[in-house]
């Protein structure tokens, strides 16, 4: 069973009333993201042959979940984008450059989401606005709910995996350079990952 209910769609008196499991339902309220717990990453074609992989360490954000109503439910994400790390100190330097983010004049990467709808059961699907440097556009995240915890410390936690894939010239991140055999070192496309873990707020 999803994380959210569905409407009782057998009589049109009862379109309000909704079948909810109350384990679920339980879930309904505000939870910020674990930081330590999570990870926001990426995945870009380099040199038409390989994938880089990288991830960003400082980031921060929230959710605000409805058991009942999956379009009730919302999402925030703020990412720093000095804290991004591919394993390669010049590559990562390059990246936070003015040829890529220009981390010092925009340190931000947001997401804040305007729509969320269930898919069918585990599988969520939340759209937003993406804002990367001065643009920002709208981006859909396909979501997979991976359960609920309680842990040591008596935290409520859930948890989400997903991706989604962009093109990063849309966001203004056009550098690149021709490779002599043709294509170029950095594919347009880039694909996010995220894996979430968020611990529910005390009433």
């Amino acid at each position: 069973m999803g994380l959210f209910g569905r409407k009782n769609t057998e009589s049109a008196t009862t379109t309000a009333t909704l079948l909810v499991d109350p384990a679920l339902a339980a879930l309904t309220g505000d939870y910020t993201i674990d930081a330590a717990h999570s990870s926001i990453g990426f995945t870009v074609r380099h040199a038409m042959v390989t994938n880089v992989r990288g991830s960003f360490g400082e980031h921060e954000g929230s959710l605000k979940l409805n058991g009942s109503d999956p379009s009730a439910s919302s999402a925030t994400i703020d990412v720093k984008i000095a804290s991004i790390d591919t394993g390669i100190g010049d590559r990562d330097n390059h990246l936070r450059s003015g040829d890529f983010f220009d981390a010092e004049q925009f340190p931000l990467m947001s997401f804040r989401s305007t729509e969320a709808a269930q898919l069918g059961g585990d599988k969520y699907r939340v759209t937003g606005d993406l804002t990367i440097k001065d643009v920002t556009k709208p981006l859909s995240i396909d979501l997979e709910f991976n359960g609920t915890a309680t842990d040591p410390y008596g935290n409520e936690r859930v948890g989400f995996e997903g991706s989604a894939e962009i093109l990063r010239s849309e966001w203004g991140l056009t550098w690149n350079a021709a490779l002599e055999t043709g294509g170029v070192m950095v594919s347009d496309k880039v694909k996010l990952n995220f894996d979430i873990s968020a611990i529910k707020n005390a009433a």
